[in-house]
């Protein structure tokens, strides 16, 4: 299996903090996408995995190599606004992408790039640089949802953080939206038919709904959907209307030309992804916890 992830990052430290990328402060930027990358090869990159084994003295050996996948990860940044030369990574573990354009539109360019590379790979992914996987099923449970499904509908993994508080160490930080006033009314009937799907997973019941949010800062298709999504008038016209563009380059191309589910919460974590820190958890904190 071959798998293409691209990444937008920026760094500006004048820009005003509305969001991680804007912050002052590089270093919970670096972190964050030092985590995101490691993670990223130490699931994927088998040809880098080994075990431990003693006999008459203790040996390395290959592991995990039952599979065979090849991870390609580009980063796309633009004008200079980035801290790839302060990452403690080697070179190697990305392809580095500079292109033209406003900060707040290189996820745009993400999916320019992964057009540019139709029909090289498996799975074309997008992930926003503070996203960290932990999961060595993640294509599995893909391809399985997508067997029974059909390409026409995409899963999304619900956003965790991990929580500093006394009784509660984790928290799903994407609550379920309503699209019934305003702006959103104009693609409201992108993600709000409340369809639910039950399956069996390994003896576990899955239940899986219809995603009232479909954001989750990432996006993962096979070539068919990505394909799809490329041939649509609508691919690369830069619509924002979801929150703004970071949200829009992650979700509403997505949601526009697909069925977007999410595992209920029930089971939440059958597909989830951290999000680094706790910017969300803090933002919500009013919140009672109960």
């Amino acid at each position: 299996m071959r798998i293409l992830v691209t990444i937008p990052h920026v760094f500006d430290p004048n820009g005003g903090g509305n969001y991680g990328s804007l912050s002052p402060d590089p270093q919970p930027r670096i972190k964050a996408l030092t985590q995101c990358l490691r993670s990223l090869h130490s699931l994927f990159n088998h040809k880098a995995q080994f075990c431990f084994e003693y006999r008459d003295r203790l040996y390395t050996l290959p592991a995990n190599q039952g599979r065979s996948v090849l991870i390609q990860v580009i980063i796309c940044t633009t004008q200079g606004l980035h801290l790839l030369d302060r990452l403690p990574i080697p070179s190697w573990s990305y392809q580095h992408h500079e292109v033209n354009c406003h900060p707040m539109l290189v996820g745009f360019e993400c999916h320019a790039l992964l057009r540019e590379h139709l029909g090289q790979y498996d799975y074309y992914c997008y992930l926003e640089d503070d996203l960290i996987l932990s999961d060595p099923e993640w294509f599995v449970k893909l391809g399985w949802f997508n067997h029974y499904i059909g390409d026409r509908a995409v899963l999304h993994p619900n956003r965790f953080e991990i929580v500093n508080h006394p009784e509660i160490k984790k928290i799903y930080i994407d609550p379920e939206l309503e699209f019934k006033t305003g702006k959103r009314d104009n693609f409201a009937h992108y993600f709000s038919d409340n369809l639910t799907i039950a399956g069996n997973v390994m003896g576990q019941q899955i239940i899986i709904n219809r995603a009232e949010n479909p954001h989750s800062g990432c996006f993962f298709l096979n070539h068919r959907q990505m394909a799809d999504w490329a041939s649509r008038d609508y691919f690369l016209d830069g619509d924002s209307r979801f929150f703004g563009p970071l949200e829009s380059a992650a979700t509403l191309g997505i949601a526009r030309t697909f069925r977007v589910y999410k595992p209920a919460a029930s089971n939440a974590n059958f597909l989830e992804i951290q999000h680094f820190g706790q910017a969300w958890s803090e933002k919500i904190k009013a919140v009672k916890f109960t």
